[in-house]
């Protein structure tokens, strides 16, 4: 592999031009720039990164913290992530900061201020307010995917609007008793679950349903909405017809449980989750879609003109979940149906 010299001699121009058309550091015409990143190619050149850093003022790096990897929305994220910073020639660098543990704290007190990316993006962190205000000393651009609404630089589906969806779907299909499965104060996504939440109830409460609003925590994992169900199910009384869960993961939990307790899905309960999971086709779930490469994309492109144009102001995106409908969710079976009485949920 040659070196700038030899790029410079087969483009026939001087180093110094060879270099801002390879680092983008100045001007150089489009035809000579095409002819040295072809000299480039031929001769597997690559420009070093504190070469074109030298350049540019830039590092060429974009960090990316989120809470695991292991987790489908996240695992998606990355790779949506990962793709468009390939498309942009940016490297990434990936921290996992887990809620309340050490390492977190190490993160983002340590390892985050040594500027060794030009921006971050926070996936899903839900930062307490000293976090948040460490992230804003860092002096880079920063956005979020998953964020408060209102707040500047976040890409998030509108999940209030999700959850409003999901239960005015089942209402449609004639259910009053709708439970919301999902929502613990102590997730890592707490105002996630607090939105979709607030739309459960707004639904209920426009279809005049308050009375039978009900809602059911539990963490945002299958073990979790699968331990709560079968709590929720086993009260033969108060067995709703209906259930929104507040993520697939949790919804599959519930259609795990209700199998168990021998209840029929969707013919004696139906199930709308949100997310549109890896295994929600696999449980022919009813749910609302999110894209989470989409997220990820836009992250990196939003990024990307707040790195290059300072003074643009980030967007807060929220994206419309698209719903879709398989075979969890059934019109009300007349025999499931309740009454709101005096003393609570009761068979008609």
């Amino acid at each position: 592999m040659g070196g700038i010299a030899d790029v410079a001699r087969l483009a026939g121009v001087s180093k110094s031009t060879a270099s801002r058309a390879l680092t983008g550091s100045g001007y150089v015409s489009e035809d000579t720039r095409r002819r040295v990143a072809d000299a480039a190619t031929s001769i597997g050149y690559v420009p070093s990164t504190s070469a074109v850093s030298l350049a540019t003022g830039r590092l060429g790096s974009i960090g990316v913290v989120m809470p695991t990897v292991s987790r489908w929305f996240f695992a998606e994220v990355l790779e949506g992530v990962q793709s468009a910073l390939l498309e942009h020639d940016l490297d990434l660098t990936l921290y996992t900061a887990s809620p309340g543990s050490p390492d977190r704290r190490r993160i983002l007190e340590q390892y985050l201020p040594r500027r060794r990316f030009d921006g971050l993006i926070a996936v899903g962190l839900e930062p307490s307010d000293e976090e948040r205000e460490r992230l804003k000393q860092l002096g880079r651009p920063v956005v979020s995917i998953v964020g408060e609404p209102g707040t500047e630089g976040v890409v998030a589906i509108d999940d209030v609007h999700a959850a409003r969806r999901a239960t005015e779907h089942l209402i449609a299909l004639g259910h009053r008793s709708i439970a919301f499965l999902g929502g613990d104060a102590d997730g890592y996504w707490e105002h996630v679950d607090r939105l979709r939440l607030r739309g459960y109830r707004e639904a209920m409460a426009d279809a005049g349903l308050s009375g039978y609003d009900r809602h059911v925590r539990s963490e945002i994992t299958m073990p979790a909405g699968y331990a709560a169900a079968v709590d929720l199910l086993g009260e033969t009384r108060r067995r709703p017809t209906a259930i929104v869960a507040a993520c697939d993961e949790v919804a599959i939990g519930a259609i795990i449980a209700a199998r168990r307790l021998a209840i029929a899905v969707p013919a004696e309960l139906s199930v709308v989750g949100i997310d549109d999971h890896e295994f929600a086709e696999m449980f022919a779930l009813t749910t609302l879609e999110q894209v989470p490469r989409e997220q990820g994309r836009i992250a990196v492109d939003m990024l990307v003109q707040a790195i290059e144009d300072p003074e643009r102001r980030p967007q807060d995106v929220r994206l419309q979940s698209r719903l879709i409908v398989r075979n969890t969710t059934a019109p009300l079976n007349p025999a499931t149906a309740v009454t709101v009485s005096d003393t609570g949920l009761a068979r008609d």
